[in-house]
């Protein structure tokens, strides 16, 4: 007999896709597909269950269906339908409790795989250049999105020491981008006019929708040979894009905002409907956050197929078309740069014989 995955967070685009794809590996058998809400997208041949993770009726669900493999995809940034932050941290937090509570009680459960967030590494000036898993954070989340991520791994981690038997996987993503990305980060960037800190410019790194798909089937799956999916792992695309660079290729302007005043900005994006535009997405748009992924690479054996500028380019490519055209932006970027009194030869790219219609380097 095949496996019987259970799946949270259905309702959720992200959830979905990975709903729709995990049914069709010859190795699974059933997937029990869970969230509080109808889901507005198919689910193909998957048993949907209406169900609130935050209760304890979850626990009937993994009896009744005998589910061996738990994949948690509902710990987010973002509220579904009217729900506002309290029901996001309920769902993230006690939903998770519940959940675990109920895994430890299965005695069918062997493997359960968590979707959590970079966002547990926090942001902050001396953070180092770059985190891997085993890194302290210099300062712990305060508040939002990533507060929850800590509390689920601590959660996680005790559920890990009292069921030894139970392969636990936890995927660190960084920001998730795509043509059909639902995140606080995804809503800022589409922005007409980027509100960024006076004085700042983060490193930023994106992941995939496409790769977190296929990274949670690996660890939905028992480890191929030479690999362990037990255990915490970064997943990000190679590279890094500064917000500059951003929003450049949006063709998106910025408004820098001096550092006292960012308070009430964070304040006016939540009342459009930003969630999580919390304290620590403010610092995460000062202080940035690169972590590390050799063990997603040497351990976990996962390649992710896009980089963190690829992904961005693809996100960029679904967006509506910004204020200023990346090419007008690069080209007069490149006209200022061959001025004489900048250190250039004088001649100006598009009159002294350039091809315009190419994008230049610092358009890209």
């Amino acid at each position: 007999m095949g496996k019987v995955v259970l799946v949270t967070g259905a309702a959720r685009q992200l959830g979905g896709r990975f709903v729709r794809r995990i049914q069709r590996d010859p190795e699974v058998d059933r997937v029990i597909a869970v969230d509080a809400i109808a889901p507005g997208h198919q689910l193909g041949d998957a048993d949907f269950v209406r169900a609130d993770i935050r209760q304890p009726a979850i626990a009937r669900v993994l009896a009744e269906h005998t589910v061996d493999t738990v994949v948690h995809l509902d710990v987010s940034g973002k509220a579904l339908g009217a729900g506002g932050r309290t029901m996001v941290k309920e769902t993230n937090v006690i939903g998770t409790m519940q959940l675990l509570g109920a895994c430890q009680k299965s005695p069918t459960v062997r493997r359960l795989v968590i979707k959590s967030s970079t966002g547990v590494y926090g942001s902050a000036p001396r953070d180092p250049a770059v985190f891997t898993e085993t890194t302290p954070p210099k300062s712990l989340p305060s508040g939002g999105f990533a507060k929850d991520a800590v509390e689920v791994e601590g959660y996680v981690r005790g559920f890990a020491r009292r069921r030894p038997d139970v392969a636990v996987c936890v995927l660190r993503f960084a920001n998730i981008l795509g043509p059909d990305a639902d995140s606080p980060l995804a809503d800022y960037l589409s922005l007409p006019v980027l509100p960024t800190v006076f004085g700042y410019d983060p490193r930023l790194q994106f992941v995939h929708e496409n790769d977190v798909i296929d990274v949670l089937r690996m660890a939905s799956h028992e480890p191929r040979r030479g690999t362990l999916n037990s255990g915490t792992f970064n997943i990000a695309g190679d590279g890094v894009l500064l917000l500059s660079q951003c929003s450049r290729r949006l063709g998106r302007p910025t408004m820098p905002v001096p550092l006292p005043a960012v308070t009430w900005v964070g304040q006016a994006l939540r009342t459009v409907g930003m969630t999580d535009f919390s304290p620590e997405q403010i610092r995460l748009l000062m202080h940035g956050r690169v972590v590390s992924t050799v063990q997603m690479r040497e351990t976990l054996g996962f390649h992710p197929g896009f980089t963190t500028a690829e992904t961005f380019a693809d996100f960029a490519r679904n967006q509506a078309p910004g204020l200023l055209p990346p090419e007008l932006v690069g080209r007069a970027v490149d006209r200022l740069a061959a001025m004489p009194f900048a250190g250039g030869t004088g001649e100006v790219p598009g009159i002294a014989g350039a091809d315009e219609t190419q994008p230049t380097h610092s358009a890209r």
